[in-house]
């Protein structure tokens, strides 16, 4: 396989002065992930610092109420900051410690990677500068101000959707005016390489716990992986260590938000078509005029017209199944393990929960679903309750 490609999807398409700089960070982090100074100062904080590892928690009453397959979830949830992110935001932090960068620059949707970047720049010591969708600050102001209190400057982005398509690029620009003293600490498995390997590989943590903890808990692998998919980020850090795995069956689901048309869902697989975009060749979602089009999902960390490279990849060679979820379907889900589990799921991951019910009650009993939880509905809760959802029942 091509460098920095998966099968056609990937590479880079950036400037000469800024792939000078893709290629440095390359070559440094190849140097850096095998270091054991750097191995020790990362494991310590996973474990000390962020808490993992994150638990396998077996839903009993979800599975009884629902019927056929046992339904586990990987409690990414409980990190700190409260999602995944911070599985690569500690580890790109890091990185730029010790590439002697002073400032960590980054885009965010729902929140939560700029949540995990500015506690990691607060622990580090380092400057940090958040670009983020002027519809996306309104709906997870309490992430916004926690970012300010961490110290992080906020860049609202007003142009185009307001949302995530919009952050990113305005972060990248951003980047690409201050290469000798920053790093671009992208918040997805998405954007020029090396970035998507790099998140990858800081979020396979996820999938290696989850073998290791359902060998003990059910002496087997899981059947199927059920993990939400913007980006891509928490599926590819489930599915990494199961690729070459084909009986457990993997799945990432999509945000079919309001419907089919154009501009009304996230659903880039399912809908969109193969081209460049933000540095790296992908599938997209474009309108009847051949352009970008708008991306929406009810989940902020949804709304992406792109999907990480590989994401494309496995789907075009069969070895993920990607479906749909629609914003009734997510919202049903999140009223539901909230009741049954006591378990507040973040509407990124509702989406992925909503389809392991679905999958739950279609298999036997002996069949074990893990459903990727990739964060906790906090930064949610004002914004489900404001469309006036029938909670009381």
């Amino acid at each position: 396989m091509k460098k920095g490609y998966f099968g056609e999807f990937g590479g880079s398409y950036v400037s000469p002065e800024m792939q000078k700089e893709l290629n440095k960070i390359e070559k440094q982090y190849n140097e850096l992930k095998n270091n054991k100074d750097f191995k020790k100062e990362l494991n310590y904080l996973r474990k000390y610092y962020q808490g993992r590892p994150t638990p396998l928690y077996y839903c009993k009453k979800l599975t009884e109420k629902i019927g056929g397959a046992k339904i586990y979830l990987k409690r990414e949830d409980l990190n700190h900051t409260g999602a995944h992110k911070i599985n690569h935001a500690i580890g790109e932090a890091l990185l730029a410690k010790y590439l002697n960068k002073t400032k960590i620059i980054a885009e965010t949707g729902a929140g939560q990677h700029g949540l995990a970047i500015a506690t990691v720049c607060a622990q580090m010591g380092l400057d940090c500068e958040i670009h983020m969708g002027k519809i996306d600050t309104q709906k997870q102001k309490v992430n916004v101000e926690k970012m300010k209190l961490l110290g992080a400057k906020i860049i609202q982005v007003d142009k185009g959707s307001c949302s995530l398509k919009e952050a990113s690029e305005s972060a990248m620009e951003s980047y690409s005016k201050q290469l000798d003293t920053s790093i671009y600490c992208i918040g997805s498995v998405v954007g020029p390489h090396p970035f998507p390997t790099i998140v990858k590989d800081f979020q396979s943590v996820i999938g290696k716990e989850v073998k290791q903890q359902l060998k003990v808990l059910e002496n087997k692998k899981p059947d199927y992986i059920v993990a939400c998919v913007g980006g891509g980020s928490n599926a590819m850090g489930i599915f990494n260590e199961f690729l070459r795995d084909t009986q457990v069956n993997l799945i990432g689901v999509e945000a079919l938000g309001r419907g089919e048309l154009v501009g009304q869902n996230s659903a880039t697989i399912r809908f969109g078509v193969t081209d460049i975009f933000d540095g790296y060749k992908t599938k997209v979602i474009k309108d009847k005029f051949g352009n970008v089009a708008e991306a929406y999902s009810i989940a902020s960390g949804l709304d992406y017209p792109g999907v990480g490279p590989q994401h494309a990849y496995l789907s075009q060679i069969k070895r993920a199944k990607y479906v749909t979820v629609d914003d009734n379907e997510c919202l049903t889900a999140f009223y539901t393990l909230s009741k049954l589990e006591g378990i507040i799921p973040a509407l990124e991951s509702a989406h992925a929960v909503a389809y392991g019910l679905k999958l739950a009650k279609s298999l036997d009993k002996e069949k074990i679903i893990v459903i990727n939880l990739s964060g906790r509905g906090d930064k949610d809760v004002d914004y489900v309750l404001s469309l006036g959802g029938n909670y009381e029942n």
